[in-house]
């Protein structure tokens, strides 16, 4: 059975108690940055999941008790001795720690040494060094037999009782040289055995004829010469290290002369573990979110609209005559909307005032009530007790993207409507408008660069800009003069009045940089509620379309230069996102117009008081489309398209908002109000009156949900 690697990365942060980074990398072996606090496991395809529950608490054991020091700049000890104790502490400590571990670990060994990691099963364990077998009585002792003489005992008794770190190095200094001084007597006694023997041959040989004997006796038949070399190369195979260390010298002509001892047992398991892992297949691609320098990416206020007024400064009125009173009869029209979110706010509002209403006696007679003493006990006043309600603050954002040119006009509508509610009701707001064509240029005509780009960062492109296109900062009459600039740029992108006036340098549609502009929120949300000191913010996001895949900086080798650089790569389905400041870790293994609702979750998950709208609003052919990507099977989407023909609007509950609108562009478009002809006849009134009551239910329900949300 395949194990899911972010489930044990999740199992490793709860482990560790901390929002421990843990990447799943194909790597060989795992390691552990006490610095960066980022945990690397090798890719354990071939694992099974308890074998994969022990090396993760192994390793979680190491991030917690396992001190981040220099401590072989002090001590002299080969690491494989200093390892053999402190995974004998660290796994008690994990134990103790977490009791249920205890099982795991016994399951975990019981299968690693049923397939022989250790590589034990045609050895003589008895002739292992200390080392070996004390790190094989730590972890496989339940399953194996194992002896100890009285001084090796003593040792295995102190790995045991080890509690700190500064004990592991004191027991793996006495390992090593225990060890060590074991293996110069064993040298010893081969050399002195090897002399005796030598000098014995000499003695019986003389006067002989001189010629080699083969091993096996005088029965045995010679062997040939590659036969030899196929003998001497074995020998000296058995007698290496793992892992290119240095091997084990054999008695020569001065005794005592040996080579560090080996814990050969520690490099068998490191070897099997090894096979384990997976080396093959795209490489985990794990990225971070930029913080944004919002000095360097947000565009004022103030200078959108002197930049409007700036260009239509020499435009000649004349170009205007339309488009401003139509601006102005549509305010009109829209005050009977604004009014219904006026009055659904304030019933919710109260109606969750009274739901936190606490009623409580005063102590004092009410004398209204004395002539009941003799079948009434409650002869006191009472209060009511109101909780304060929280304070709201809205933050819109809008798609100034070009393929938003023909639902401009219907979009900039519904954003007047809330935006209109909110000064009626005194809630504080800012409407930013991304793109990514506005000159941000510094001194010398260079990009203003938001953020250090480093390896490992989703990329942000270098124009992208949020403008400050509305604000609540402002009075109110500028604000509808600020009001009517939008709407005459709404307007001239749908068309019509291209040829009367121009649009101001930088604030023409361009691409869709609507994954920027969730990662700004990271910064813009916290500093709106600082700025005007609300608790509860809600963020409205009015867009038309999905925005690019993302994609992350990535350090790149060049031939032709000394240094690496700085490229740029894509996000693709092995790839994550992680966030330092919760501990998630999110999966990009989604279809590419999906990762806006990755964007969206970990907005969600880094500020759980913000709720997050999305209002699409669609034209006619963009519909159906939209539609597929949020009901995947036939019959959800035949549901929401037989609600979406008879009411030309639909909400979403499982995208990255906590609710996203869908809104009809040519419903948003038509008038509500009851209009008809003097000499209209009685189908063409009902059909009026029809049409008109449709698009009122449309508005009303739509706006509802929306209140709903922010009340």
């Amino acid at each position: 059975m395949s194990v899911n690697h972010e489930i044990k990365s999740q199992l490793a942060k709860l482990l560790a108690t901390e929002d421990l980074v843990v990447e799943n990398k194909q790597v060989e072996t795992a390691c552990f940055n006490v610095h960066t606090r980022v945990l690397t496991l090798p890719t354990w395809e071939r694992a099974t999941s308890v074998v994969h529950d022990l090396l993760v608490g192994h390793e979680v054991g190491h991030a917690l008790f396992t001190p981040d020091s220099d401590w072989f700049k002090e001590r002299k000890i080969p690491p494989q001795f200093v390892n053999v104790v402190e995974d004998a502490r660290i796994e008690k400590l994990m134990k103790r720690k977490y009791p249920g571990l205890a099982k795991t670990f016994y399951k975990g060994y019981s299968e690693l040494s049923e397939e022989d990691f250790f590589k034990i099963e045609d050895e003589d364990i008895s002739t292992f060094n200390l080392a070996d077998k004390a790190n094989l009585y730590f972890k496989i002792g339940n399953f194996i037999d194992l002896e100890f003489d009285a001084e090796e005992s003593v040792l295995v008794k102190r790995i045991a009782d080890s509690e700190t770190f500064e004990e592991v190095l004191d027991i793996a200094e006495d390992l090593y040289a225990f060890c060590k001084k074991k293996q110069e007597e064993e040298s010893k006694v081969k050399f002195d055995n090897h002399e005796q023997t030598s000098g014995q041959s000499q003695q019986d040989g003389q006067g002989d004829q001189q010629f080699d004997l083969p091993q096996g006796g005088m029965d045995s038949e010679p062997e040939s010469e590659d036969e030899n070399q196929t003998k001497s190369s074995s020998q000296q195979t058995e007698t290496e290290g793992f892992d290119g260390e240095e091997p084990v010298q054999q008695p020569d002509n001065s005794p005592g002369e040996t080579f560090d001892p080996d814990v050969k047992t520690m490099s068998s398991l490191e070897e099997g573990l090894r096979d384990l892992a997976t080396n093959y297949g795209p490489e985990n691609v794990y990225a971070e979110l930029p913080a944004l320098d919002l000095k360097k990416v947000i565009v004022s206020n103030e200078e959108i609209h002197q930049r409007c007024a700036d260009e239509w400064m020499s435009t000649d009125s004349s170009a205007f005559e339309e488009v401003d009173p139509e601006f102005k009869e549509f305010k009109r029209n829209a005050q009977k909307e604004v009014n219904y979110l006026v009055k659904e706010f304030e019933c919710r509002k109260s109606a969750s005032a009274y739901a936190r209403a606490t009623t409580a006696r005063t102590g004092v007679l009410d004398c209204t009530k004395l002539h009941t003493y003799k079948y009434n006990e409650d002869l006191f006043r009472k209060v009511t007790t109101f909780s304060n309600g929280k304070n709201h603050g809205l933050v819109f954002v809008l798609d100034w993207s070009g393929s938003m040119c023909d639902v401009m006009t219907d979009t900039v509508k519904q954003l007047f409507n809330l935006i209109w509610f909110c000064k009626k009701v005194s809630i504080p707001f800012d409407v930013y408008a991304f793109t990514c064509d506005y000159p941000r240029m510094d001194a010398n005509g260079h990009m203003n660069l938001s953020y250090e780009k480093k390896h490992g960062l989703v990329q942000v492109r270098e124009y992208f800009s949020m403008m400050n296109i509305l604000t609540s900062s402002t009075k109110g009459k500028v604000l509808e003069e600020q009001m009517l600039n939008i709407y005459r740029l709404a307007k001239f992108f749908s068309g019509p009045y291209r040829c009367l006036y121009n649009c101001p340098v930088g604030m023409s549609l361009s691409g869709t940089p609507l994954n920027e502009a969730l990662i700004s929120l990271h910064q813009i949300i916290p500093q709106f509620k600082n700025t005007h000191r609300v608790e509860k913010v809600q963020c409205v996001i009015l867009s038309d379309g999905e925005a690019p895949p993302l994609k992350y900086h990535k350090l790149f080798d060049n031939s032709r230069f000394d240094e690496p650089y700085i490229g740029v790569n894509s996000l693709n389905h092995n790839s994550f996102i992680r966030d330092r400041k919760t501990g998630n870790t999110y999966s990009l293994d989604v279809d590419w117009y999906e990762h806006v609702n990755i964007m969206l979750r970990i907005l969600r998950d880094r500020m759980p008081s913000v709720n997050f709208v999305g209002i699409r609003v669609l034209a006619p052919r963009d519909a159906s489309g939209f539609m597929r990507m949020y009901f995947k099977t036939e019959n959800d989407y035949q549901k929401i398209h037989k609600y979406w023909r008879k009411n030309k609007s639909f909400s979403i509950i499982n995208s990255g908002y906590h609710r996203y609108f869908g809104i009809s562009a040519s419903a948003m478009s038509q008038d509500s109000e009851f209009e008809v002809k003097d000499d209209a006849t009685k189908s063409q009134i009902k059909s009026a009156f029809t049409k008109s009551l449709r698009n009122k239910k449309m508005n009303k329900k739509v706006l509802s949900e929306f209140i709903e949300l922010i009340a």
